[in-house]
């Protein structure tokens, strides 16, 4: 795979915490990797069979024909440059690639922008070459990863800027520079399996904690075992150390009939950080609109 400067682990924050990697095919992030996480576990698939590393777990391997040999879920990001150029089905590819990742998780690529101005001059001059290529435009490759179960995407732009009178010439010809388009060559890509804020939420406890949680908040929305489900929501509340905040925020994504569970609520419980919960849930509904985590 051609390596793309500037780096994908641009996209990688300093407060991500990131235990297992998948590097696919990019063998140059290897040791960026190793030396920004040195207890990460990291995983490298390729075909390279001349490849060989003592601190990296490398699968011998064509991803774009066989499954890759791990457990759904497992990885904090899969990384890799143009994983999507040169395949039969890139839905297919890059929604079995969501498989295994965590849902606080993401995937780290890139593509060639066929829009770009050297693209659109070689296809003028009847010189364009890339046949086996898959190339895309933004909007294209954006609604490709919304497709294929991501919930946010971002991209940055990798630009190399036209010659005045060629810009010109293209726009004359009516193509829209929109975002300055015509003069990216490759598009950076970071595909989230959750929204932000639902990542957050799902990073803070185990998948069982949220499981019953969202169980018990069901029971109490829709009216089953009232009582009981509101004893159950603050033993899970004090067991496992929740807080006001998260509980609230929690509220918001799960319950939609919350009018219904506030009554519950009140009617069953005492606990002062109700008033809490409430007004705090309420707080993000005005804040976004109605539709912050929804």
């Amino acid at each position: 795979m051609e390596d793309i400067k500037p780096s994908l682990t641009e996209f990688i924050s300093g407060e991500d915490f990131l235990k297992k990697i998948l590097v696919v095919e990019s063998a140059a992030y290897l040791e960026e990797l190793r030396e920004k996480f040195p207890t990460a576990e990291i995983f490298f698939v390729t075909t390279n069979e001349d490849f060989y590393s003592d601190d990296v777990k490398t699968f011998y391997l064509d991803y774009r024909e066989e499954r890759l040999p791990f457990e759904e879920e497992f990885f904090d990001v899969i990384i890799g440059d143009l994983t999507l150029e040169v395949v039969t089905n890139p839905q297919d590819i890059a929604a079995g690639f969501s498989n295994y990742i965590k849902q606080t998780g993401y995937w780290l690529t890139s593509f060639r922008n066929i829009r770009h101005w050297k693209v659109l001059e070689k296809l003028m001059r009847g010189a364009f070459g890339g046949i086996v290529s898959r190339l895309y435009t933004r909007t294209e490759f954006e609604r490709l990863l919304y497709a294929s179960f991501y919930k946010e995407v971002q991209l940055l732009p990798l630009k190399k800027n036209a010659p005045p009178e060629m810009l010109e010439r293209l726009i004359k010809c009516g193509f829209d520079n929109f975002d300055d388009d015509l003069q990216t060559e490759f598009w950076l890509v970071r595909a989230s399996r959750s929204m932000p804020e639902l990542a957050l939420l799902k990073s803070m406890f185990t998948p069982e904690v949220r499981a019953d949680l969202s169980r018990i908040l069901h029971r109490i929305e829709y009216d089953v075992t009232t009582e009981d489900s509101v004893k159950n929501f603050w033993r899970l509340f004090d067991a496992e150390g929740i807080f006001p905040d998260y509980a609230a925020a929690f509220i918001r994504s799960v319950v939609i009939h919350r009018e219904n569970f506030y009554s519950n609520m009140k009617k069953y419980s005492a606990r002062a950080e109700l008033e809490e919960i409430i007004a705090e849930c309420e707080s993000l509904y005005d804040f976004d609109n109605g539709n912050r985590l929804l």
